[in-house]
């Protein structure tokens, strides 16, 4: 199936959850925000939401600056 991940169409196994798509990309284990088709993922929640074929999903990670 696949998956539009931050603007790139990337191919994802059936079944595929948000926690999938993290350990795809490499994400931290803090500071990360996830939204699937618009729609934000709560983290207790990610392990167990499925990205459906043809998703949007949005990882955003914290960045520290000034």
């Amino acid at each position: 199936m696949e998956a539009k991940v931050n603007g790139t169409v990337r191919e994802l196994a059936d079944g595929a959850t948000v926690a999938t798509v993290l350990a795809l990309l490499g994400a931290p284990p803090t500071g990360v925000a996830v939204a699937v088709d618009g729609e934000v993922v709560p983290r207790a929640a990610w392990a167990t939401t499925g990205v459906p074929d043809g998703a949007a999903v949005e990882v955003l990670t914290a960045v520290q600056g000034g």
